[in-house]
């Protein structure tokens, strides 16, 4: 009977002191995203800068989730930029990083290598977070330039030209 009564207590101890720094932690969090407006702003504003420098392109914007808002493809652009812009997106939002960082470093580090495996993923240039202050609410794919750091800089001008709605 003592051995079953020492177990319980012990039992107990445990439990409280696991639900202890639960019953602390924040039970509700806030999070900025992205809305419709801003994804939608943004692929209109990454397709037109890609536009005036001769790029068909086809931008995908998702939100922090890396879940589609907005998608705009040019006149032209070719089919496979659709889901070459959806992967960068989501792999840009997911990571928190540009993708032709990602794929730059992926080439530097063979253990970063390993990242092609990851369902979804694509490490070439053309993923830009979109980020307010430091916190990442969603992700710009851009396909269709020639050359990912092209597809990258469409992306650059049109969070450029969106700066005053990211603070």
């Amino acid at each position: 009977m003592t051995f079953r009564l020492n177990t319980l207590a012990l039992t107990l101890a445990a439990t409280a002191a696991l639900a202890a720094p639960l019953a602390h932690a924040q039970a509700v969090r806030t999070e900025r995203n992205m809305s419709l407006a801003l994804a939608s702003q943004l692929a209109a504003d990454t397709v037109a800068a890609c536009t005036t420098n001769g790029y068909a392109v086809t931008a995908t914007v998702v939100d922090r989730a890396g879940s589609v808002r907005a998608v705009m493809r040019a006149d032209n652009a070719g089919p496979h930029t659709l889901g070459a812009s959806e992967q960068k997106a989501f792999t840009s939002a997911s990571a928190k990083n540009a993708t032709l960082a990602m794929m730059e470093g992926a080439q530097k580090n063979p253990a970063a290598a390993n990242l092609v495996h990851i369902h979804g993923f694509l490490l070439l240039g053309g993923g830009v977070p979109v980020k307010v202050g430091t916190e990442t609410i969603g992700a710009i794919g851009v396909g269709g330039a020639p050359g990912g750091h092209l597809d990258e800089q469409c992306a650059m001008t049109a969070l450029d030209k969106a700066k005053d709605l990211l603070k």
